[in-house]
């Protein structure tokens, strides 16, 4: 008989329909026990900058002495790493053990309702089961997408409540505005837990979440920019001070200090209900939290590679601004591939007038990708639109893409890889070989 294969059996297609709602997975966990319960949380949801937001967290609260486990989506360059113990990836045979005992529950459910657990049910089932028996202290979870019906969400008494900055995105499930989608992401707001916040651009937006902790019977804490100051990459970390702190952080991009700044309120509000993490823990955490793909420099060249997961346009924004601040007046081309889905074209205007050169790819193997033939249409119709006239590429995969780049870039460029997480595990791959 074959051996069971955990990750082919989660990433069954019959299982990746998206089907919005709580009961499967609620299903799904009581057959389980309700591993939940045994389990203390920091529940994580917002568009831009989850995933850093919960590394600086994690990195904290583990650099403090807990146990801790990490629940994250999507993955960069193993399955295993989307479900993490003290900041190691499950192990395989784990993953094998934990998946065929939720997979007999989640076939029993099929047999008796007809229904089967989606794959981002099952992720959640086998996450929070393996974290109970592993016997983590507290654990900081991402929302998938949404919030309220997340299948997270049968989190029901968390430590803290964490909303980054939210922007349009999945407006065909969460709504069309921002205060809609940041009434859904607001949708893990509980009675009793800490509510931190991004202070949101969108006034409508930061009203739903401010309404959603009133209906808890709980306030919302922003963190102050004000007292946040920004100092230029000393070699490979970015220096920065809060409210009259020093840190420094492996993650340059020039937002991550914000997502930092985000991180210490919670860290704040998990102390005040009385989690033990000393000064000393929260400066050494926050400067030993690696997190890949966000404005990553994989290489200092010639030339220079960057990696960025960046897949919509606020992650465009704040790319453009990292890119001006690290790399002025360099020679920059950008490597690109991105997902049909997506705003594209808003995303290009936003980096557009940074970019010497582009490099347009089809992402392998994703259903939703956009051609790089219709990529590069849509770089070439913006640019003219702005003004410029950029050298444009069509390659016929990421190996030919990247050594096209670099030739393009010259020995004093940078390469910006970027507009998909999808494509970070290949272009690493391609580097590395």
């Amino acid at each position: 008989m074959n051996e069971f294969d955990p990750i082919a059996y989660i990433n069954e297609p019959r299982w990746q329909q998206s089907r919005y709602g709580l009961e499967r997975t609620q299903e799904l966990l009581e057959r389980l026990g309700r591993p939940q319960d045994r389990l203390k949380f920091v529940h994580v949801a917002g568009t831009n900058g989850k995933g850093s937001t919960c590394a600086f967290i994690e990195s904290v609260l583990r650099e403090a002495g807990y146990k801790t486990g990490l629940f994250t989506s999507p993955y960069i360059i193993t399955f295993e790493e989307r479900i993490r113990v003290n900041g190691e990836n499950i192990s395989l045979d784990d993953l094998r053990d934990v998946t065929m005992d939720v997979r007999e529950h989640a076939e029993a459910m099929a047999a008796e309702t007809g229904e089967h657990p989606t794959e981002f049910e099952l992720m959640t089932a086998v996450a929070f089961e393996h974290f109970a028996r592993s016997g983590c202290d507290i654990v900081v979870a991402e929302v998938g997408l949404g919030g309220r019906l997340d299948s997270t969400n049968i989190i029901e008494n968390p430590e803290a409540c964490v909303i980054v900055r939210i922007g349009l995105d999945h407006t065909e499930l969460l709504g069309d505005t921002m205060a809609a989608i940041a009434a859904e992401k607001a949708g893990i707001i509980k009675p009793g837990a800490k509510v931190v916040s991004w202070p949101q651009d969108d006034e409508g937006a930061m009203l739903a979440i401010e309404a959603a902790a009133k209906a808890a019977g709980t306030d919302v804490t922003t963190p102050d920019f004000n007292q946040l100051e920004i100092r230029p990459i000393e070699g490979a970390l970015r220096p920065f001070s809060y409210k009259g702190v020093e840190y420094k952080t492996r993650l340059l991009g020039s937002y991550q200090p914000s997502n930092a700044a985000l991180a210490l309120e919670a860290i704040e509000g998990l102390r005040d209900r009385g989690w033990k993490i000393t000064d000393e823990d929260v400066v050494k955490g926050i400067s030993s939290t690696v997190w890949p793909a966000r404005f990553e420099v994989v290489s200092v060249g010639p030339p220079a590679v960057v990696v960025d997961g960046g897949h919509n346009p606020q992650g465009a924004a704040v790319l453009a601004e990292s890119l001006n601040d690290a790399f002025a007046g360099r020679r920059i081309v950008f490597l690109m591939s991105v997902l049909a889905d997506k705003d594209y074209r808003t995303m290009i205007r936003s980096v557009a007038p940074l970019g010497a050169a582009w490099v347009c790819v089809t992402s392998p193997n994703v259903l939703r990708a956009l051609s790089g033939d219709d990529l590069a249409q849509a770089v070439s119709e913006e640019a003219a639109a702005l003004g410029l006239d950029p050298d444009i590429r069509v390659a016929p995969d990421f190996g030919a893409a990247m050594m096209l780049a670099k030739d393009l870039a010259g020995s004093d460029g940078v390469v910006c890889a970027w507009g998909s997480l999808y494509s970070v595990s290949l272009l690493k791959g391609v580097l590395e070989a």
